[in-house]
């Protein structure tokens, strides 16, 4: 994701350079500053976020909230419009990335399936205006749902037996979860986020145990380390 993300801001930037050696020259006529020029500083990142991250929605979310701002500014469209349309517009976005998800299927949904089969019950954790400390050193670990609001949650899986494919569910609002993994775990993340997200810092790893994180984010966030 590093790597593409280089490449694609490094391209961006050798574009500029030539347009504003172009213009120097007076080989082109630019203006680089039309009305809503400062959009691009929301419309650029959120589209290259598109191609390297791993969370498109806030990338999505971005990119329409910069291009109706720019159009705004050009008289495209109106300024008030934009206010009343915002909020049914992200409420539309999850709910497209939340059937998406439930057709082409959710591991943690299938997990959790399988343990209540099995006759077993995810972990809670759950934080609101408090801290709470999750620590499974030594046991055998299947999954767990974990619930930040207006808190923190701490999960440590670093010493935890985990022999097969888990999953935890979260939910952080207005609050962080942070998750520590071992390093024989591979990690897969799928999440709805609103001003914030799930960050994934562990290292893609082949033939190995996966931990599957999905959830969902308002105003919150999710380290995975």
């Amino acid at each position: 994701m590093k790597k593409a993300s280089n490449i694609l801001w490094g391209l961006i930037l050798i574009a500029v350079g030539v347009i504003f050696a172009l213009k120097a020259t007076n080989v082109i006529d630019i203006n680089f500053f039309f009305d809503g020029w400062w959009t691009l500083f929301i419309i650029v990142p959120s589209f290259v976020s598109l191609f390297t991250q791993r969370e498109k929605l806030g990338g999505i979310i971005g990119l329409g909230i910069g291009t109706f701002l720019l159009l705004c500014c050009q008289g495209i469209l109106d300024f008030t419009l934009m206010w009343k349309l915002m909020l049914p517009a992200v409420i539309v976005v999850i709910g497209l990335k939340m059937v998406l998800g439930g057709i082409f299927g959710n591991k943690t949904s299938e997990v959790f399936t399988q343990m209540k089969a099995d006759g077993k019950q995810p972990k809670v954790g759950c934080a609101t205006f408090s801290g709470y400390n999750m620590n499974f050193d030594g046991e055998i670990f299947d999954g767990a749902e974990l619930t930040a609001v207006f808190g923190g949650v701490d999960c440590d899986l670093r010493h935890a037996i985990i022999e097969k494919d888990c999953a935890i569910q979260v939910s952080a609002i207005f609050g962080g979860i942070k998750i520590l993994v071992p390093d024989h775990v591979n990690v897969k993340v799928n999440s709805n986020s609103i001003f914030g997200g799930i960050t994934n810092k562990t290292a893609a790893k082949k033939d190995a145990v996966t931990l599957y994180v999905s959830g969902t984010c308002l105003f919150g966030g999710v380290e995975i380390k």
